[in-house]
């Protein structure tokens, strides 16, 4: 037990380390943490080390999977990201990704990468093809926006979870087709997918999956990293529901999705957006005018709007 918590008190996710380590960022210029930054598609100068050496963040590649009567480990008011394709549903507690950050998995034969970034509250799952091959993603340990960069195994280029793009390496400008998440509650999840599989906590890695290393963070106002714009409408730590369409953002504040009338019928891009909020679960999910689910982001209201300053906003009537 001894040798565990140690092992669990080295992961550099603790709220100190992830403060103190901005002073690690000033003397690397535009080579950090291994990866060259000189042609980056965002300055060398917005990316911070948060702390870990690159993989200092084991991402998990041999994800292994148990039966949802077997997750003893899970209580209903859980959170968990959540996966409902080619007929398979799998669900991803935050208690592990906390720890990993990234599962490298197939989903009914389709590979997949599910990433989450603990500081933004960010849960997103791309097609883990891209450019004509199939890539293998890892945390590089380095942060833009307070966000989780990944790099790819096969080319070391780096990618932007929130952007969905490489901005540096062989691969800059490439895109990450995003797949469908759901952010919400165990016990929601369960409900609707009795059948589900469930991330074990057999991970190949000693870490206490009862513990958050991110207690209290996600109620207060700090941001411990340096991010490119701010605006105080909302809490910073404020849940959003976050999409794109046509090249153009809009954020979906649950503070003002709780106000309105189930389901929220909305317009963007001249397109008919239908939003159903779960007041119980607090989560939120999009679909388009033919009832299919959109691919979004649940965020803190910080993370997305550093991201996209120019979001729209949707406003309860």
């Amino acid at each position: 037990m001894k040798t565990a918590q140690k092992s669990a008190s080295l992961i550099p996710s603790l709220l100190l380390l992830l403060a103190t380590s901005l002073t690690l960022t000033v003397a690397h210029g535009a080579n950090k943490n291994g990866f060259d930054l000189n042609k980056s598609l965002i300055s060398s100068e917005d990316i911070h080390q948060g702390g870990p050496p690159r993989d200092g963040i084991p991402a998990i590649n041999r994800p292994k999977f148990i039966k949802a009567r077997k997750a003893d480990f899970l209580h209903k008011n859980d959170r968990v990201l959540a996966l409902f394709r080619n007929g398979r549903a799998k669900a991803y507690p935050i208690a592990i990704m906390n720890w990993h950050e990234i599962v490298n998995d197939t989903i009914g034969g389709e590979a997949v990468v599910i990433t989450y970034c603990p500081l933004c509250g960010t849960g997103v799952a791309f097609s883990a093809h891209a450019a004509n091959r199939k890539l293998d993603f890892g945390v590089s340990g380095l942060l833009y926006n307070s966000d989780v960069l990944l790099y790819d195994r096969q080319t070391e280029s780096l990618w932007s979870q929130l952007l969905g793009q490489a901005i540096s390496g062989t691969l800059k400008g490439t895109k990450l087709k995003p797949v469908v998440l759901e952010h919400t509650l165990w016990g929601d999840w369960q409900q609707r997918h009795p059948n589900t599989k469930v991330l074990s906590t057999d991970t190949g890695s000693r870490r206490d999956y009862k513990r958050d290393p991110y207690a209290g963070y996600e109620n207060s106002q700090g941001i411990y990293f340096p991010v490119t714009h701010k605006n105080p409408r909302y809490h910073p730590k404020e849940r959003v529901l976050g999409l794109e369409i046509n090249g153009r953002f809009k954020a979906y504040p649950f503070s003002e999705l709780s106000q309105a009338t189930e389901p929220v019928a909305d317009s963007f891009e001249e397109q008919q957006i239908n939003i159903h909020y779960d007041k119980e679960y607090q989560s939120a999910r999009a679909f388009n005018a033919q009832g299919d689910e959109i691919a979004t982001i649940t965020s803190f209201w910080f993370a997305w709007y550093a991201f996209h300053p120019d979001t729209a906003i949707y406003s309860a009537p």
